[in-house]
């Protein structure tokens, strides 16, 4: 790949190699246009400044090899010159991996810590790990997680890994599975959800999923009841068949049980009820993984709540 000089604000024309063919052009941006926010990369994609083979395309173009890709002049830090993360993050960091080879980390990742910057954030996991593996020159998200959402966190640290994953994730190779405290008394008969799914933009600009059966796109999401608290919440495993974004706390909502915390989603009333229990957070946790890797075995991880999430459990079982 042949570029510009990064950190110079000028037009750049990257044309993309073999080993990048099938990955969203968003992506593709957001991996080399390290500290560049967010916002700012979505902003150029949707105002058409981004070009390929000098043509507009949508953030969810898939590249092609050969392509040549134009990227308008955006200021991009050096790659010596990364955002000084906080000690006591970077530890934090470091003590939440459950797993790590040559190829791949994965993490459990704590509630409130961003998987990337952007949209106003400086730093987020990555740039983080960054930091911690500075010899790992292609560490990549080999998929996200919601800021609020704990668990289970995979970082490829080679490019051979990243492109394995993804196409497991494409297929039905990765299973992920997630607990979430929601409101009420889950009917055991609620199985699966089925409900295509669709974003769209409120007046604040701010990004809500919604079920839209016309123009949505499927999603599937199995459950299973694992523990009730009487009428008042039920602690549920959600399987996702699809990976939407948001698509667990939209499924839920969509089956009337929303997800204690969820400030976006979720029912105040309950979520101030568990938080006056010392639930200050988002319910919805990856605890258990399973993925093939390239040699042919199986890498199955479990990852355990937080402290804050056991007590809060802990005092909904007690009795009054």
């Amino acid at each position: 790949m042949t570029t510009t000089t990064p950190s110079t604000p000028a037009v750049q024309l990257l044309e993309v190699s073999p080993e990048y063919a099938g990955q969203r052009i968003d992506n593709f941006l957001l991996a080399r246009l390290k500290g560049v926010p967010k916002t700012l990369i979505y902003r150029i994609l949707r105002k058409g400044e981004v070009r390929v083979n000098k043509g507009r395309i949508k953030p969810e173009y898939k590249l092609q090899a050969g392509d040549i890709v134009r990227v308008p002049p955006v200021r991009v830090p050096e790659r010596d010159e990364p955002v000084p993360l906080a000690l006591g993050l970077l530890q934090r960091l470091e003590a939440s991996i459950v797993f790590e080879d040559k190829a791949l980390i994965v993490i459990n990742k704590p509630c409130g810590i961003a998987v990337h910057g952007g949209s106003g954030l400086t730093y987020g996991v990555i740039e983080a790990f960054r930091q911690l593996r500075p010899d790992c020159k292609e560490l990549e998200l080999v998929h996200r997680l919601d800021r609020d959402t704990s668990g289970l966190l995979m970082i490829a640290k080679k490019r051979s890994m990243l492109r394995h994953l993804h196409t497991a994730l494409r297929g039905d190779g990765v299973d992920k599975r997630y607990m979430a405290l929601v409101r009420g008394n889950w009917a055991a008969s609620i199985k699966q959800v089925r409900a295509s799914l669709g974003k769209s933009n409120l007046r604040s600009g701010e990004r809500m999923v919604e079920v839209d059966e016309e123009e949505g796109k499927e999603s599937v999401t199995v459950f299973k009841v694992l523990r009730r608290f009487g009428d008042f919440a039920t602690l549920i495993e959600a399987k996702p068949i699809t990976g939407r974004t948001h698509q667990i706390r939209v499924h839920t909502l969509h089956a009337g049980h929303c997800i204690a915390g969820d400030t976006k989603y979720g029912d105040e009333g309950f979520s101030k009820e568990i938080r006056d229990l010392g639930g200050k957070r988002l319910f919805l946790h990856a605890y258990m993984l399973t993925v093939p890797l390239p040699d042919g075995s199986e890498l199955k991880l479990q990852a355990p709540v937080d402290e804050m999430w056991s007590k809060t459990v802990e005092r909904l079982s007690a009795p009054i």
